[in-house]
């Protein structure tokens, strides 16, 4: 096979392909002992039929079609490999020449990546954020302890249900006239936030209940519902307040202290609080520097980025925005209100987005290849087993799951970006700057284990295959960040 390459405009190439006329052949035959089993013809036994007859009856073109399906492929693969081109989308192909005893020919042109032209990546300067914890902030976390750790006591029957308690209810529900016993249940505790965290809209009617009155309402379920075909549907509700339970909170002291954690006092408490806010800070920190940092070598690069590289990032973006919709129950129209956006604007955030991340893997691909990084096997088996632990699954059948899914080269692709990354940041100059980015706060300290995030296999091995790609959550917290 030979293969010639003319770069065209666009980060478009042509491939002149030509194909042996020998492998030509050697195709049509495979295609005939194929074609030969389906057909019937009069006079001879089903798939004995000679060659030149089947042609004779059924015409040339039927083993030439089946032949091109064998040589197509695997002529393009070679083409695409001794070009050393990396196409970024299908090919359209063009066939020239497909003659018996001759060879085949045909031009495929395609969209490749194109070429960076990078400007100055090493020896950067960015500002790297000072961590300074305040007093006021460890406060707010020792607060936060004090609301976790609260005793629920009974707030007696003349009390009404407000913002934070927790209401024990008996309900049911009723949807299209008819029981719906999903939607029903007894000495059930639900607590009351704005958040709505029971049923989107629920908690609102229980506010100013007392125990033993009842109510009756009617709620539209969330188009994002946990039944399915129940979303969006108008339920009638009837519940009865059973028991009210307010907060008791403990005294912020010694034993409080020795409670919540293994401190001794609440002063040893509360500098553990600090250092585990400090360490948090500067994990922060280091992260804004990288991205300082990664973002100055973009900028001063020049690349013309591929449309179609662009729409595939946004639909990835906009797919995974779904998915954490869905997650939250929440339906794309209500989101949209509460953003204050309309269909168009949300677009054109995503198109934004995915085109600032299609530059930067572009550019920290270009410095790869010009420094010579690359991921070693051991290093993409470390990864595995990291995400193996991380989501609490089993190392082989995690990477079972990601070789079926054909995961690995985008596993391998995201471990490359992150040297890059560690490369430009050791290769940079540190600016001290001003405290900032005060980490929020955390419910989880002292002796309580922390808890893990209990990930299905197909959303872990997503998260895997996918690691490089930016969730809109995390965009949103960096630029919150960074302002």
């Amino acid at each position: 096979m030979r293969a010639t390459l003319e770069r065209l405009e666009k980060n478009q190439v042509s491939l002149h392909v030509e194909v042996e006329a020998d492998h030509v052949e050697e195709a049509l035959q495979k295609a005939y002992r194929k074609v030969v089993k389906k057909v019937n013809i009069p006079g001879f036994r089903k798939g004995r039929v000679p060659r030149p007859i089947l042609e004779a009856r059924l015409g040339r073109q039927v083993l030439y079609e089946e032949a091109l399906e064998m040589l197509l492929p695997r002529a393009y693969q070679e083409a695409v490999q001794e070009t050393a081109i990396d196409p970024i989308d299908q090919p359209k192909i063009d066939l020239v020449q497909m003659e018996a005893g001759q060879p085949l020919i045909f031009k495929a042109t395609v969209e490749v990546l194109p070429e960076v032209k990078l400007g100055q990546y090493k020896g950067l300067a960015a500002v790297m954020p000072e961590v300074k914890v305040e007093d006021d902030e460890v406060e707010a976390h020792l607060k936060m302890l004090q609301q976790r750790y609260a005793r629920l006591v009974d707030a007696g029957g003349n009390y009404a249900v407000d913002d934070g308690d927790v209401a024990v209810i008996n309900y049911e529900a009723a949807v299209d006239g008819k029981p719906e016993p999903r939607l029903s249940g007894e000495e059930q505790a639900v607590e009351v936030v704005a958040a709505g965290k029971f049923i989107p809209g629920f908690e609102a009617h229980l506010l100013g209940a007392k125990a033993g009155e009842e109510k009756e309402f009617t709620l539209n379920l969330p188009s994002l519902f946990n039944v399915p075909e129940l979303a969006g549907k108008e339920a009638l509700f009837k519940v009865k307040v059973v028991a009210v339970k307010r907060k008791e909170l403990s005294p912020l002291d010694d034993e409080f202290a020795r409670d919540v954690s293994e401190c001794s006092t609440l002063a040893e408490l509360k500098e553990q609080l600090r250092n585990k806010l400090e360490e948090m800070g500067h994990l922060n920190a280091k992260r804004i520097f990288t991205q300082r940092v990664v973002e100055k070598a973009v900028d001063q690069a020049e690349v013309e980025i591929p449309e179609v590289l662009v729409k595939r990032q946004a639909e990835r973006e906009y797919t995974q925005f779904l998915q954490r919709l869905a997650l939250r129950q929440m339906a794309l129209d209500r989101y949209l209100q509460l953003a204050n956006k309309d269909f168009e604007s949300l677009q054109a955030d995503f198109e934004a987005r995915a085109r600032k991340a299609v530059k930067e893997d572009l550019v920290l691909g270009a410095i790869a290849k010009a420094e010579g990084l690359k991921v070693t096997p051991e290093e993409l088996e470390e990864e595995i087993k990291d995400l193996a632990a991380q989501y609490r699954m089993d190392y082989n059948e995690l990477r079972k799951n990601l070789e079926e899914k054909d995961r690995l080269g985008s596993l391998r692709e995201s471990v490359l970006l992150e040297k890059v990354q560690k490369f430009l940041t050791e290769h940079a100059l540190v600016l001290v700057g001003q405290p900032e980015n005060k980490a929020e706060p955390e419910t989880e300290t002292g002796k309580e284990e922390q808890p893990q995030p209990q990930v299905p296999e197909d959303q872990a091995d997503s998260q895997a295959g996918e690691k490089a790609l930016r969730s809109g959550d995390d965009e949103e917290q960096e630029q919150k960040n960074e302002e």
